[in-house]
């Protein structure tokens, strides 16, 4: 992903459009390769694992940048920068997790799908206007995060955790964000038509 510079101020605008684009493809293909990345190389918690843990989030923390830059002012902009902020104690506190073993893990994940997801749920929200697509996969990406979330809490406390769901997790994600990115490019589509 590359830095953006910030977008109009005009709702729905063609820039702030094709930023948005930009950043959920770039979004849901990084998930996507993440998680063959880690689905090969987790069978054990050693460096790789855990570097491949901590880079989930980071490539969250760094989304949530790029979107606070692109985005004008407003309350939407502040969830995103709470958000990235959130992110990158997710990174941290992946970071020491990893040493306690797999349950720790989970916990942190878990945590921080349920407050990642409240926030993703909440911005797409406020983008749901027709010129930004709607964001239906925005608000069923956020709202399943949330609610997977929650249960990786529940799996990591009852003594069954796996990190063998973690692929499935950022997968998923990943396809939502190309689902959304191809809605905004079709909305960009039929927006140049009418104007043409």
């Amino acid at each position: 992903m590359s830095t953006q510079t910030p977008t109009s101020s005009v709702r729905g605008s063609a820039d702030e459009r094709s930023s948005l684009l930009r950043l959920y493809l770039a979004r849901g293909v990084l998930a996507v390769a993440w998680a063959l990345a880690f689905a090969v190389s987790h069978e054990e918690i050693d460096a790789t694992a855990i570097a491949l843990l901590v880079s989930y989030p980071l490539i969250d923390a760094v989304s949530s940048l790029i979107d606070y830059l692109a985005t004008p002012e407003g309350s939407e902009r502040r969830i995103t920068a709470f958000n990235g902020a959130v992110s990158t104690l997710a990174v941290i506190a992946v970071g020491i997790a990893g040493a306690g073993g797999e349950a720790p893990v989970l916990h942190v994940f878990g945590a921080w799908a349920v407050i990642s997801g409240a926030a993703q749920v909440i911005v797409g929200i406020r983008r749901r206007g027709p010129e930004l697509g709607k964001q239906w996969p925005t608000l069923i990406s956020g709202g399943l995060s949330f609610v997977v979330g929650i249960f990786y809490n529940i799996q990591a406390a009852g003594g069954n955790s796996s990190l063998d769901v973690l692929p499935v997790y950022a997968t998923g994600g990943g396809v939502w964000f190309i689902a959304q990115a191809l809605l905004l490019g079709w909305k960009s589509r039929q927006l140049r038509t009418r104007t043409a």
